[in-house]
């Protein structure tokens, strides 16, 4: 399980992103790289981490279902996850 303060920094993240893609993005098409450089560090998407929607946890992150393999692993064992069968763990 993640700590919280890490997840909250993660959420902080997402809204600096959120706030900025226009003006990153309008930045970047104009070619003001010192614009660019100006605006926080925090905003830019590739600063996010990916984390686990349920433990929050950073490593083993499965993009397409958003969640780690240690809780796919287990709901896919317990069945919750449509067409996914267990073969040899």
């Amino acid at each position: 399980m993640a700590k919280e303060s890490m997840k909250a920094r993660e959420v902080k993240r997402a809204k600096l992103v959120a706030r900025y893609a226009e003006k990153r993005a309008k930045l970047k098409a104009e070619g003001d790289w010192e614009g660019l450089q100006k605006l926080p560090r925090n905003s830019s998407k590739i600063r996010m981490h990916n984390r686990c929607g349920i433990t929050g946890r950073p490593k083993g992150y499965m993009r397409h279902f958003g969640i780690s393999r240690i809780v796919f692993r287990e709901m896919a064992s317990q069945g919750l996850i449509p067409g996914v069968k267990k073969a040899s763990w």
